[in-house]
């Protein structure tokens, strides 16, 4: 799940990316293949990416779809296949690692597997994950590996997911940014497992880096990233001061503030903003904020 809203002060990017199941050259060592599986949450559909020429690495393998498999095992059938990296465990991103590394035996590497909270013993919030992903090698902040004419380091980026990572390709200065960051909408954080305290936490982090164009699991490419970086957290900093304006009317509860702060969004996304909003409520709480009030079948916030 990605999309949290439709942004008003960030400007986006919501052109095309190509054509799906065709291998696209985007920089010298860049590679990019669509994955068929457009969506409210997902753009255009999933962005695979193959890095180096001859011997290569797949980030995001994508969604279990037979007809993208077939499209980048065809795509790359005079290459071999050395590294298949995994940005985090949603499963229009992870779930197509299994096939791919049956027919081409490389090894699957990247993000730890899902590990369900507590917290989620009840209602399952994300459910997007695939708790069936084993990784060969789980790669954590700062390690890298190194292919024939590439080297990718892996950036811990948790807030999306708790187990997300980006990937630094040194040579271009470029940056693999999965959910994390990307052109055409912002990212929804998903309580329970993703948090927007770490959400922003990873924004700013990448703000302290040098890479100058980022590679999104969905969409075009950031071309400005640092701007853009501050857009986002200005975002979100904006959206935690309307939460806190509207909750100093009197106690709310996350419908309300969705309908308050959302005006005119389309109603397939009012689920990831009610998940953005309680993301925001949890972190509000957890800074001492924000208090909740349990009444009959519902919770209502209110400031502290």
């Amino acid at each position: 799940m990605k999309r949290e809203d439709q942004a008003d002060d960030i400007s986006f990017d919501r052109s095309s990316a190509g054509m799906t199941g065709e291998l696209q050259r985007m920089s010298p060592r860049v590679r990019r293949i669509l994955a068929g599986n457009p969506g409210p949450m997902t753009f255009t559909g999933t962005c695979s990416y193959v890095v180096g020429s001859g011997e290569v690495a797949v980030i995001d393998p994508g969604p279990a779809l037979p007809e993208h498999i077939d499209a980048l095992l065809h795509a790359l059938r005079h290459e071999s296949i050395s590294h298949i990296l995994v940005t985090h465990t949603h499963r229009d991103h992870c779930a197509a690692a299994v096939a791919l590394k049956a027919a081409t035996g490389a090894k699957i590497i990247g993000c730890a597997a899902y590990v369900a909270p507590a917290s989620e013993a009840g209602e399952v919030l994300d459910s997007a994950h695939d708790e069936t992903y084993a990784p060969d090698t789980v790669m954590q902040q700062g390690d890298v590996i190194v292919g024939r004419d590439f080297s990718l380091q892996a950036v811990a980026t948790p807030g999306h997911t708790g187990n997300h990572l980006a990937f630094a390709l040194a040579e271009e200065e470029a940056l693999f940014s999965g959910d994390h960051v990307m052109a055409w909408a912002t990212s929804v954080v998903i309580p329970g497992d993703g948090a927007m305290s770490d959400y922003i936490d990873s924004l700013e982090k990448l703000q302290r880096r040098a890479e100058m164009i980022y590679w999104p699991g969905h969409g075009n490419a950031v071309r400005e990233p640092q701007a853009y970086l501050a857009a986002l957290i200005r975002h979100r900093r904006r959206r935690e001061a309307a939460i806190l304006a509207h909750l100093g009317r009197g106690e709310a509860t996350v419908a309300d503030l969705v309908a308050a702060i959302y005006r005119g969004l389309d109603p397939a996304l009012h689920r990831a903003a009610g998940l953005s909003v309680l993301a925001h409520l949890d972190d509000l709480a957890a800074r001492g904020r924000v208090g909740t009030e349990a009444v009959a079948d519902r919770v209502a916030y209110r400031l502290i």
